[in-house]
Parts: C-alpha cells; structure tokens; sequence
C-alpha cells in the first residue's frame, strides 16, 4: 500500500507541539489592521491550540 501523503494546506496551517496537541495561528489578522486596536493586533500574535473536538481531524490530515 502506497504511503499516506499530508494534506499540503493543512501542512502550512497547523503543527504539532511537543506533547502531541495542534497549534494554529490567530484568525482576523490579514487585512484591515488599522481599524483594530494596538491591544487587539498584539493579542492576536499569540498562536492558539486546535479545540479538542477538531484535534483528531486535523492530526488526519497531517498524517500523525
């Protein structure tokens, strides 16, 4: 049987910490940044982990 191949979009959005959990980058950050706060644009920086309810989906798609 032939390897599974990665999901090649899921592979730029997604990886996969240390302790086997999936972290994602934060959503509104690609345009309209002026009308956002100073406070906003900096929380949104940090990167978040996947909900546990998607974990199991993405991990597929990763191939982990």
């Amino acid at each position: 049987m032939p390897k599974m191949k990665t999901h090649s979009s899921a592979k730029k959005r997604f990886k996969i910490t240390g302790s086997g959990k999936v972290k994602r980058f934060q959503a509104y950050t690609s345009h309209m940044m002026r009308n956002k706060s100073k406070k906003a644009k900096l929380r949104l920086r940090d990167g978040a982990l996947v909900s546990e309810a998607d974990e199991k989906r993405i991990k597929r798609l990763l191939c982990k």
